[in-house]
Formats: structure tokens, C-alpha cells, sequence
């Protein structure tokens, strides 16, 4: 397994239980804020609906940028977690597929691809590529062993995977005017991927499959 290495920091305090549970509280109300209404939302409103005063914000994030490098890292590692308990599932390996797609729409991947900025990134480049790395791999397990069973049709790669599943899971601009359940709408739209991408594959795809090497070109 692939060791994740923690964020660059030197003999950094213990935190007590009842900070980290204010840290985790942040972090959680920033991640669902952020997707819904996009990473200027207010911090004051942040600090609201995580039940914590600013003050207490401001001591674990001095400023906008670091969390949102939080935010990012804390998303990419829960993804990582979903693809893991994914994989070591022993049930039917395309459900498996789904299982994940539908959980990562759910942390918000398509919101987080909007905050991966360079800036963010370069916080602490080693953490980032090590999760996006562990992700990667682990999601090509995946789909290997969903296509070994004959339920994945052969002519896709992980890289179309994450791109479709970066631009499906995006809230859709202007589905508040036409009062649309957003989370509905992406799980929908997702499923409908899912079955696109079952074996025996109804159509020929154009071009050809987008690889991890793809994407890693456009770090």
C-alpha cells in the first residue's frame, strides 16, 4: 500500500480532543459550503455553521488559501478511503465501480476540481501528488478487476473516469432558477455514465481511452 505522507510541518503540537473536534467541524462545514456556493463564501458564515467563533477558525486557518488547502487535501483523502473500501469489497467488482463514482460525487470531487489551483497545490505539492498517486492506482485496480470479469467494457481508462466524473458531479449552473435537486441530478447523470460504461459495450467510442499518464501531463 502506498504510504501518504503527512503535511511538511516541524514537531507541531498535539491537539487536544475537543480542538480537533472544532477542526474537523470547520473542515466539514467549509467542504459543504464551498461546493454549494464556491470557495468565496464568507468565513464568518463558515465558522456559523461549523458552531465555532471565528477566533477559533482563524487559529486553525489564518487565512482563505490555507483552508482551502485543507479542504482539497481533506476531500482527496476521503476519496482515497472510499476507493480503498471499494476495492477491498468482496462483492460484484462493477458494483464496487459504482460504489465509488456515486461516493466520490458525494464528497464533492467535481467542486474540489475547481479549488486545485497551483497555489494550493504547491502548499504541499509532496502530500497532493502522493494522494493523487494512491487514488489513481488504487482506482485502476478497480476498473481492472471490474474488466477482468467481463462487466467493464475494454475501451476506457482511468482517465475517463475521473474526467467524466470531475465534470458530472459539478453543480450545474442556474439549477436553482429551474428548482432542480442538484444531488439528484448529478447521482442521475452519473448512473447513466455507469451504465455507458457496462460491457458488452453498446457503441464504439471515438478517439481513444484517456490514460493516468493523460492527465498527469496536464499537472
Amino acid at each position: 500500500m502506498l504510504e501518504v505522507p503527512a503535511p511538511a510541518c516541524t514537531a507541531a503540537p498535539k491537539l487536544r480532543a475537543d480542538a480537533v473536534r472544532n477542526r474537523e467541524r470547520i473542515l466539514a462545514a467549509a467542504r459543504k459550503l464551498f461546493a454549494n456556493e464556491g470557495a468565496d463564501v464568507p468565513l464568518d458564515e463558515i465558522a456559523r455553521q461549523a458552531g465555532v467563533g471565528n477566533a477559533t477558525l482563524y487559529r486553525n486557518f489564518p487565512d482563505r488559501p490555507a483552508l482551502i488547502h485543507e479542504v482539497a487535501l481533506s476531500v482527496m483523502e476521503r476519496i482515497l478511503d472510499r476507493a480503498r473500501v471499494a476495492l477491498a469489497s468482496d462483492g460484484d467488482p462493477f458494483q464496487a465501480l459504482c460504489d465509488f463514482v456515486h461516493g466520490s460525487a458525494d464528497e464533492h470531487i467535481g467542486a474540489l476540481c475547481t479549488m486545485l489551483t497551483e497555489p494550493v497545490k504547491q502548499q504541499n505539492e509532496d502530500q497532493y501528488f502522493a494522494l493523487k498517486a494512491a487514488t489513481e492506482r488504487v482506482v485502476d485496480q478497480l476498473m481492472a478487476r471490474a474488466r477482468e470479469t467481463g462487466s467493464l467494457r475494454a475501451d476506457v481508462a482511468p482517465g475517463d473516469l475521473f474526467v467524466a466524473l470531475g465534470r458530472l458531479s459539478r453543480p450545474m449552473p442556474g439549477a436553482d432558477c429551474l428548482k432542480i435537486d442538484q444531488n439528484m441530478m448529478i447521482h442521475r447523470h452519473l448512473q447513466l455514465l455507469l451504465d455507458g460504461l457496462r460491457a458488452p459495450a453498446p457503441s464504439v467510442l471515438p478517439g481513444r481511452a484517456i490514460t493516468l499518464d493523460d492527465l498527469r501531463r496536464s499537472d
